[in-house]
């Protein structure tokens, strides 16, 4: 199953959202199914919108999980950012982990696990640009802590930025997942549409999107 998921809403339910998250939502559109036990094959942050993928059985959830640690699943995101990358496409790789003084923030560390974002920008100015990024890795808030440490936050990120009127949000939206069938193993390319308060955004500020596959 994949999904097209709104910003605002939790994937998986915690001791603060223990309803009204993706996964209910899955679980009582599935009830009734005999022998589906659904699992979250990707997850995003709260105020993150975009595909989602869920795997329908165990069999397909691991046979999905282990496409993913093989490096045959390919994630793109798009982000507004505040800047302008000099380099209009490059690689980032700032290991990373949690904050020992706040543990809801990642922080860029020595010591930290690998990580590394490809990243291409798709469109600049008026102080703003649309970049691309593909994980080839994926830590928490890997992409918007890559962005904010290499000097261009996510507009609208309070956590590594700062909140911007223009947007409530951080203007990230998980955009295409190509992931093998794990049955069939035909190479399924699952698309988003970018999600309208990013779409408002970009034409605020002038921005005319490309398109990222091109």
């Amino acid at each position: 199953m994949a999904i097209n998921k709104p910003a605002g809403i939790v994937i998986h339910p915690t001791y603060r959202n223990t309803s009204g998250t993706i996964l209910n939502g899955i679980l009582w559109h599935l009830r009734g199914r005999d022998g589906v036990r659904p699992g979250l094959v990707s997850r995003l942050d709260k105020d993150t919108s975009g595909v989602v993928l869920v795997a329908l059985s165990a069999g397909a959830h691991a046979q999905m999980q282990r496409d993913a640690h093989a490096g045959r699943v390919t994630k793109q995101y798009l982000a507004v950012v505040l800047g302008a990358p000099q380099a209009q496409e490059g690689i980032i790789r700032f290991p990373l982990c949690r904050d020992p003084a706040d543990r809801r923030r990642v922080i860029v560390s020595g010591g930290g696990a690998q990580s590394e974002t490809r990243y291409r920008v798709l469109a600049t100015g008026n102080g703003y640009s649309v970049v691309c990024c593909k994980l080839v890795t994926g830590r928490t808030h890997q992409i918007r802590v890559h962005l904010a440490a290499s000097g261009w936050p996510i507009v609208g990120d309070r956590l590594y930025g700062s909140a911007d009127g223009r947007i409530d949000r951080q203007a990230l939206h998980a955009w295409r997942i190509a992931i093998p069938h794990p049955v069939s193993r035909q190479l399924l390319t699952l698309e988003a549409p970018i999600a309208g308060d990013v779409r408002r955004l970009c034409s605020e500020t002038k921005l005319n999107i490309r398109d990222p596959s091109s």
